[in-house]
């Protein structure tokens, strides 16, 4: 487990917290440990990170015979479960965990098994989860971290061949400072939201106690932007390594365990394509200076094999059979509800073997 500075881990508001207990006695607190810093993961990526399958689907396997027993435990007296020990912050939202914490309040993501899994395990202490996830960005740009910008001369050749390329496809050529700001802007504003949370836990989440927080750990899922790209899927192991370094850096914590699910599109038959982004994952989660700190979780066992079935049979022509099992495209993962509950869980079960 890795230290955060002492500033971040015993805010002012715990000393004075502190004060005002050992004078006049208990205050409520949201939980009864809320002396314990609270454990902070980010989940990041990009639409499959955000979650796609919906809650629809899930309404319908919940009563499901064989699908029942995956998902009682999320329901109870006919109302979604809600877990007050789990927060989540996701865009403009912030909350308590419960369904609809995907890619908006109708869909479900790896955070609801995720969370649910951290807060049995750490059950004295308040987890939050920061999601910053957006759908349809690469590595290779949109996330680029700042140790894997290109150079000035490559960045000029870049922008030749992309004024070329809008100009014979009749586009708006963009000026070099709005082609070159797109390298990186999803990994600036990554760090944005996780700052903006980190420093005003107390607006975005009211019964935040004052108590601290441990900046615990990082799950990143994604590939599919990438893997569409020969230059984009070459580049992908070295990206990643400079993107957990600078990740590490930017948020001052040089221990931090970082898991990397594995894209998993396609299940055990995947295209070459996903097979070389694969392998590029698994290349940078091997290299020395990550093992024991670094985890790659497959995702490829998690596909959902019924659903894929009838999604090739012809989801259309099969609307009734469909709407039991699936909810999206393949490159959603279906859509299915049993896949991101079971990885959100491997999420989870992979960084607690990190964080012991």
């Amino acid at each position: 487990m890795h230290h955060v500075p002492l500033h971040r881990l015993f805010t002012t508001a715990a000393i004075v917290a502190a004060v005002i207990v050992s004078c006049f006695g208990h205050l409520a607190p949201a939980r009864a440990q809320d002396a314990q810093p609270m454990r902070v993961y980010i989940l990041a990526g990009q639409s499959n990170m955000q979650g796609h399958a919906k809650v629809g689907l899930l309404e319908r396997q919940i009563d499901a015979e064989e699908t029942r027993e995956m998902f009682a435990h999320l329901h109870e007296d006919g109302q979604w479960v809600v877990r007050e020990d789990v927060w989540v912050r996701s865009g403009n939202r912030a909350g308590n965990l419960s369904v609809g914490w995907g890619a908006g309040p109708g869909a479900i993501g790896p955070e609801l098994a995720f969370g649910r899994t951290m807060g049995d395990h750490y059950e004295d202490q308040q987890v939050l989860l920061i999601k910053t996830a957006w759908g349809g960005k690469s590595l290779a740009r949109d996330f680029l971290p700042p140790s894997a910008m290109p150079s000035e001369q490559e960045l000029d050749a870049m922008y030749e061949q992309a004024k070329e390329q809008a100009t014979q496809r009749n586009r708006n050529v963009p000026t070099r400072d709005q082609f070159v700001a797109q390298f990186g802007a999803n990994y600036r504003q990554m760090l944005k939201e996780v700052n903006d949370t980190l420093e005003n836990l107390g607006e975005h989440f009211p019964d935040y106690q004052g108590q601290g927080y441990e900046l615990a750990g990082f799950v990143w899922f994604h590939g599919w932007n990438d893997h569409l790209s020969a230059g984009f899927r070459a580049a992908y192991a070295e990206n990643m390594a400079h993107f957990i370094r600078d990740v590490r850096r930017d948020l001052e914590a040089p221990e931090l365990p970082f898991v990397i699910g594995q894209f998993g599109v396609g299940g055990m038959a995947p295209n070459s394509n996903v097979v070389e982004l694969k392998e590029a994952q698994a290349q940078a989660a091997s290299l020395p200076e990550f093992q024991g700190n670094v985890k790659l979780v497959p995702t490829d066992v998690y596909w959902d094999t019924r659903a894929d079935e009838v999604f090739r049979r012809g989801w259309q022509q099969n609307l009734e059979e469909w709407n039991r099992v699936g909810s999206d495209r393949p490159y959603h993962y279906l859509g299915s509800v049993v896949f991101f509950t079971q990885a959100g869980d491997a999420f989870a079960k992979g960084m607690i073997e990190l964080e012991k």
